[in-house]
């Protein structure tokens, strides 16, 4: 499945004009109705917008990925909006959102749909890429730099499993979860990727999405490592870190701060985990 296999023509719009938040919001669950992939749009709207209580999804750079979840949605789909002059979104960084995908997912058994959104997630964190989404002139043009992109991405697996330099002599292993597990967990793993990249560390990056998770670290890896980022809105399992340095923040603070995280393992600066049980953890279990 692709990306645009997600995204409708009707569903795409490029010259949005928002009031507000909720009206951004109102404006993108009426566009992903035109797809004809919700049944219910009343209870698809509440869902979308019990998520944003939960935290804003607006997850800076001028980008929101709000989503909604249920019986509602009747196929996985996305809607997509170019807001040229912005709408206050309670983004993580204070920006004006430009560019708001909204996500629509099933409660279905198939999570197919999950890898797609969750490679867009990552896709969205390359500033290339959404600066010409952003300057796309037709529906057609910007499913088509959608597609250009996820032809040159690798799929999710193969991304998790670069590491970057594997003779660093600094190791960061980096567990990362939201409580939907579609788009910011894996937005945080690019960013914490990108960020130990570009500072020569080896990383490997756990996630903890709606699919489960992936990519899971092993016990010889946690022995091995210098530091551990645990970047997480919900519940992660902790035991097998104990004695090892570890930073526990915000998924939110993957996303937008890794280039600091990284800097802060780096400096060794950073307290000692102590589990409740550790002689039980293990990451085979």
């Amino acid at each position: 499945m692709r990306i645009t296999d997600l995204l409708d023509k009707r569903s795409i719009s490029l010259d949005a004009v928002c009031a507000s938040k909720s009206d951004a919001l109102d404006q993108a669950v009426a566009l992903m109705v035109k797809s004809g992939k919700i049944n219910d749009e009343e209870a698809y709207r509440k869902q979308v917008y019990l998520r944003e209580e939960e935290s804003t999804t607006g997850i800076g750079e001028g980008i929101a990925i709000p989503h909604g979840k249920g019986d509602c949605v009747s196929k996985p789909g996305l809607a997509a909006m170019v807001i040229k002059n912005g709408v206050d979104f309670d983004s993580l960084d204070g920006e004006p959102v430009t560019l708001l995908f909204l996500i629509a997912a099933p409660n279905t058994e198939d999570n197919v749909h999950l890898e797609v959104l969750s490679k867009l997630s990552m896709m969205l964190m390359d500033e290339q890429f959404t600066e010409a989404l952003r300057n796309a002139t037709s529906a057609e043009e910007f499913l088509s730099i959608i597609d250009k992109a996820d032809d040159e991405r690798a799929d999710i697996d193969e991304q998790l499993a670069d590491t970057g330099n594997a003779e660093s002599d600094f190791k960061i292993l980096a567990v990362t979860a939201c409580p939907t597990g579609i788009a910011h967990t894996y937005m945080a793993a690019e960013g914490i990727e990108k960020a130990a990249k570009a500072a020569d560390c080896f990383v490997k990056i756990e996630t903890r999405g709606s699919g489960g998770a992936k990519n899971v670290l092993t016990d010889q890896e946690i022995a091995d490592a210098d530091c551990i980022i645990v970047a997480a809105d919900t519940q992660v399992p902790m035991d097998r870190f104990d004695g090892k340095k570890v930073i526990i923040c915000q998924v939110s603070d993957g996303i937008s701060k890794a280039d600091e995280l990284v800097a802060q393992a780096k400096s060794g600066n950073v307290p000692v985990f102590h589990g409740n049980n550790p002689a039980a953890a293990s990451s085979s279990t």
